[in-house]
């Protein structure tokens, strides 16, 4: 029986090809755990995506603060720009297309990830081999994820999770759903997320009336937006705009002749506003907000005391009467604390540093506010006669500013001719602790000295401090506290925060502010003050330092209290700089238009006119604290000071006469006899002698006490 023939076996691979085929078995096994591991990637990321209305909410970009003046008009907008949500149906069909022309051209077809994009970005990296890093190949879609949940910085792990994200958005969402988002929420520089706000920003209207060449500048920031700003570079956005009409018309988006209509070079872009002197307040104000509300991330309106017209105007007055190479500051509180104006500085752009907050300088003359107030109510008044005479206090000779003595005086004169000695010898007869503890009172935060040169305004002091103390004095002497927010709500209207008034505290007596009214009004009538003088009653007083480094003015006048201070921010003295000179134009000039609108209101105090004037010389020197012998050295340390005096000569010592306690036989040297004048000096002015009195510290002198 013929046997049947087995079958041939199998054939069997090449023993070259089983190498081939044993990988190509395993890419395909890994390929296959990929897909499965991508797809259950993609599944989790589309359980995990928030809804809709949670993405369009936006509060994962930031804050948006708008701060509004006291008018209403908004003064500068702190934090991302957003503007209106805009449905994909109310978005410009032009915007839409030179969105998807110029950032991802086959946008309606691919899954989310565009497969053409990422060959292109393959065959880069081999010609490169890694020389250059990967760029472009990103969809909307993978933006949109990167935007909402990643961050910029670059790294394979990072678009692995880009790509995911992009496959999961597109799943859950519609092409027009994204492209919604996108348009919302991309940055376009200058602070402004999504097209409506950047509209509002370069264009000054809603984005439901973009234009075709608005809507090709506004897609051609997407790529730079820094670079092609149009309030950074107007002609690089411009020239970036023709890019996108160009790519628009190869895309079949619009037809050469739509693009030829468009002239890039006509579109008007809104200019920036000015950043300027405004911002010295804003950055004043602002950080109140952390103890006036709640944290929260909605976007708020700030309401503020800020008046327009008047900050126009002070910025004005600061730049047209500051010496060059000086620095100015003001700020303006109305009656209750309202701060009106602020100016920290002539030009906010090249110093943000604040001058009227921030800055502390001696005051000068300006701080013999506190030295009054201390004598009047300690029962002097405005009548009360003081001996000005050549005085030693501790080793310490104060010299006048025009280095004469007039021999009795009263306060009003004193005051308003800015005489060292008399303020030295108050201080002396109160004690100099008594003058700190009312500057105290009335405000004042730094550290004040109590050595008997203080008297004359050496402690370091900040211009919206003196402001205050100033303005509880025209408040009747009750407290004043500045303040710079009216009201802050959320956009929808929702109230968090309105200012209800500070609790007021009396500082002196009504009577002791009415008597000081009187005195720094004689200044301004008849005194170092009368360049301030704006047609209306005006109380204030100057102020100036050593080699006039500071010039100072503070004064008020119909419910408005204005503190102005110029000087260099190295200290560097300033020729023919005092504070009866520029500080007082600087206040006239910012007055007259502050309280144009505001009634006249006499002050409460009849102040006789004086039968004397300012002579020339003390029109020229009026206020200038002149130098003296320092009390203590660069460490702070009291050192002895020098037995004579190179400008002024000082009486010899009286011997106590027998009896006298040792106290008094001390004052009796201090405050002894008057010398005999100095040769050249001026005679006194020829007026009558009035009674004699005994001083309540022993010495001889003459005062007038009226009731």
């Amino acid at each position: 029986m013929a046997r049947t023939p087995s079958p041939p076996p199998p054939a069997t691979a090449s023993p070259r090809r089983r190498p081939f085929v044993s990988a190509l078995k395993y890419l395909m096994y890994l390929a296959g755990v990929g897909v499965l591991a991508l797809i259950v990637a993609v599944g989790v990321a589309i359980a995990s995506l928030p809804s809709y209305s949670e993405l369009a909410r936006r509060n994962d970009l930031g804050q948006m603060i708008r701060v509004r003046a006291a008018n209403g008009q908004l003064l500068v907008s702190v934090g991302p720009s957003f503007g209106e949500w805009i449905r994909y149906d109310n978005i410009p069909p032009s915007m839409r297309s030179a969105m998807i022309a110029v950032e991802d051209k086959r946008f309606r077809s691919h899954i989310g990830v565009d497969p053409i994009a990422l060959a292109r970005i393959a065959r880069f990296a081999v010609e490169n081999a890694g020389r250059r890093r990967l760029q472009g190949g990103s969809t909307i879609t993978q933006q949109l994820a990167r935007n909402i949940f990643l961050t910029n910085s670059y790294s394979v792990g990072r678009k692995f999770q880009e790509m995911i994200l992009a496959l999961a958005l597109e799943r859950k969402f519609s092409k027009n759903q994204i492209l919604e988002l996108y348009l919302n929420r991309v940055y376009f520089g200058g602070g402004a997320y999504g097209i409506d706000a950047a509209s509002r920003r370069f264009f000054g209207h809603d984005a439901t009336s973009l234009s075709l060449g608005e809507a090709t500048i506004i897609a051609g920031l997407v790529k730079a937006p820094s670079n092609y700003s149009p309030t950074a570079d107007v002609e690089a956005a411009r020239g970036r705009a023709d890019v996108v009409l160009q790519t628009m018309v190869e895309n079949g988006f619009i037809s050469p002749a739509q693009a030829a209509s468009v002239d890039p070079a006509r579109i008007v872009i809104q200019p920036t506003e000015k950043q300027n002197s405004f911002r010295y307040f804003t950055d004043w104000a602002l950080p109140q907000l952390d103890t006036l509300i709640d944290e929260t991330s909605d976007p708020i309106d700030v309401w503020t005391t800020l008046d327009p017209r008047m900050q126009t105007a002070a910025d004005r007055a600061i730049n047209a009467n500051t010496p060059r190479a000086a620095q100015g500051a003001l700020v303006s509180l109305d009656s209750d604390g309202a701060v009106r104006a602020m100016v920290g500085g002539r030009d906010y752009v090249s110093s943000l540093y604040n001058r009227a907050t921030q800055a502390e300088r001696q005051p000068g003359s300006a701080f013999k506010l506190f030295v009054y107030l201390a004598a009047l109510e300690s029962g002097m008044k405005p009548t009360t006669t003081i001996v000005d005479e050549p005085i030693a206090i501790e080793g310490w000779r104060p010299r006048n500013s025009t280095r004469t003595h007039l021999g009795p005086v009263t306060l009003r004169e004193a005051f308003a001719r800015s005489i060292n000695t008399v303020s030295a010898k108050i201080g002396a007869q109160l004690g100099f602790s008594t003058i700190a503890d009312m500057a105290r009172r009335f405000g004042i935060t730094g550290k004040i000295s109590t050595y008997p040169s203080m008297v004359l305004g050496t402690s370091d002091v900040r211009l919206i401090d003196m402001t205050r103390a100033y303005a509880a004095v025209a408040n009747k002497g009750v407290s004043v506290m500045p303040y710079g927010i009216t009201k802050v709500a959320t956009a929808d209207g929702r109230l968090l925060y309105r200012h209800e008034g500070t609790e007021e505290r009396v500082l002196v007596a009504p009577w002791v502010a009415a008597e000081m009214t009187d005195l720094l009004q004689t200044a301004v009538l008849s005194g170092t003050g009368r360049s301030a003088q704006i047609g209306r009653p005006v109380a204030g007083k100057t102020g100036t330092t050593s080699s006039n480094k500071d010039g100072w003015f503070i004064g008020f006048s119909s419910g408005l209290t204005t503190g102005v201070w110029m000087g260099r921010d190295d200290a560097k003295a300033i020729g023919g700089l005092q504070g009866g000179t520029a500080p007082a134009r600087a206040f006239h000039d910012f007055m007259v238009t502050a309280v144009a609108n505001r009634p006249v209101r006499p002050f409460e105090t009849d102040v006789p006119m004086p039968d004397w004037q300012l002579d020339p010389e003390e029109d020229l020197f009026a206020n200038e604290l002149m130098p003296s012998e320092p009390l203590v050295d660069a460490d702070g340390n009291p050192i002895a000071p020098p037995t004579t005096d190179p400008f002024a000569q000082q009486p010899p010592p009286q011997q106590p006469q027998p009896g006298t306690p040792p106290d008094q036989g001390e004052l009796d040297r201090i405050f002894g006899g008057t010398p005999p004048p100095r040769e050249g000096a001026p005679p006194p002015p020829d007026r009558a002698p009035p009674p004699s009195a005994t001083l309540p510290d022993g010495t001889q002198g003459r005062r007038e006490f009226t009731q």
